[in-house]
């Protein structure tokens, strides 16, 4: 069986409905039946309903406890329709009239398995969200103006995907200048209400900017009360995967347990650098941080030349071979039409489309774009498709 197998357990009385059950689901390719004595996760529970009525719901209650994938069956010699509705109140999902007939069975896994392919569809295009973390290999490197415009080319891109902005930095609170903007609220009322995380607390603290993203932004101090720690990052970003395409990331300087957590579950890191030797040594420094954590991938990771100038005095040859690492992008040096934007608020595409720097931003956020949804295509097998009926 593959790994991704059903396991089945037989809570059954009768010998002949268990034989029933045991011969249909033992030759059901993908689906095991346990022996009495075999523990570990169990999928499907197959319990037949008798006369301790309240035992047999506990069990019920307690196995559709453990997961989403988890279902049970049920067969009586005397069902009471006023015991069936309760149960099926429960989530119990089949019912079996004693004697049990084979076909009844065999329709009934049938069932179960369009269930759970829809199940695994279902959870899939709920967490579609792709975590982009645009990570600065020292400061002034411009990690917040790409982070900002990277948000905004994802929105221009495609106006039905929806973006979010998330500023990480604990101490420096900048993204609202580049945008001028002033949040009313921060992430660090997340961190204070941790338990009462939802979809309606986290949308009413973020602010919708005029280009149609979402900015959650720091609070900008380290007090206690709004303390974030790696725990509140997973809930933070696990929810945010189920209301957002894409979430932007901007995990601020510091490497601790917090930034770890946000690189672990990124899908892309973004890591920034120039043309200099403190900036370069600072990307080989990091890389050997993510190959000793184990974390992201190198295949991830995206090293992003800022403040191109073709004629640097290092080349991009001679930066590739001290990082040992190819360069993934180049963002043209544009003092003015960078600074313009920072001072008004503004993104680059609101004050020159046609500009180099906003050019390349925007290419740049259109190749992760792609890359993203081929996973997103590669990530769902045809055949579950077709099986569903669905082209």
């Amino acid at each position: 069986m593959s790994p991704d197998g059903v396991k089945v357990q037989l809570d059954v009385r009768d010998w002949e409905t268990g034989e029933a059950f045991r011969r249909v689901i033992g030759s059901a390719a993908g689906f095991q039946v346990l022996d009495p004595d075999d523990y570990g996760a169990v999928q499907l529970l197959v319990l037949e309903v008798g006369e301790d009525l309240e035992r047999e719901f506990r069990r019920i209650e307690a196995h559709l406890a453990l997961g989403e994938d988890q279902e049970v069956f049920l067969t009586s010699a005397r069902p009471d329709p006023e015991m069936l509705v309760l149960a099926l109140r429960m989530g119990a999902r089949e019912f079996f009239s004693q004697p049990v007939k084979e076909k009844e069975i065999v329709d009934a896994i049938e069932r179960y398995k369009e269930r759970r392919i829809e199940s695994r569809l279902v959870r899939r295009q709920r967490r579609r969200g792709k975590i982009i973390s645009v990570l600065g290999a020292k400061g002034g490197v411009g990690t917040t103006t790409l982070a900002v415009n990277l948000a905004a080319s994802l929105v221009e891109l495609d106006k039905e995907k929806s973006v979010a902005l998330f500023e990480m930095n604990r101490v420096y609170v900048e993204v609202p200048l580049f945008l001028d903007i002033s949040p009313n609220h921060h992430w660090g009322e997340i961190a204070r209400n941790l338990s009462r995380l939802d979809p309606t607390l986290l949308m009413s603290l973020m602010h919708k900017h005029t280009t149609g993203m979402h900015v959650l932004s720091s609070p900008g101090n380290l007090d206690e009360q709004y303390a974030a720690t790696p725990e509140v990052m997973e809930k933070l970003l696990d929810l945010m995967k189920t209301l957002f395409n894409y979430i932007v990331v901007e995990p601020g300087s510091v490497m601790d347990d917090v930034s770890a957590k946000i690189l672990q579950m990124s899908d892309v890191v973004v890591l920034v650098c120039i043309l200099s030797l403190p900036s370069l040594a600072n990307v080989n420094r990091l890389l050997k941080v993510f190959f000793e954590l184990g974390y992201p991938p190198e295949n991830q990771v995206k090293v992003v030349v800022s403040r191109f100038m073709s004629k640097s005095e290092i080349s991009l040859a001679d930066a590739e071979r001290s990082i040992n690492k190819k360069v993934f992008w180049k963002i043209p040096n544009d003092y003015r039409t960078t600074l313009s934007a920072i001072n008004q608020g503004k993104t680059l595409a609101e004050i020159s489309k046609k500009a180099p720097v906003t050019r390349e931003i925007r290419r740049l956020a259109a190749v992760l774009f792609e890359a993203q949804q081929e996973k997103e295509e590669e990530s769902v097998p045809r055949f579950l498709w077709k099986l569903l009926g669905r082209k």
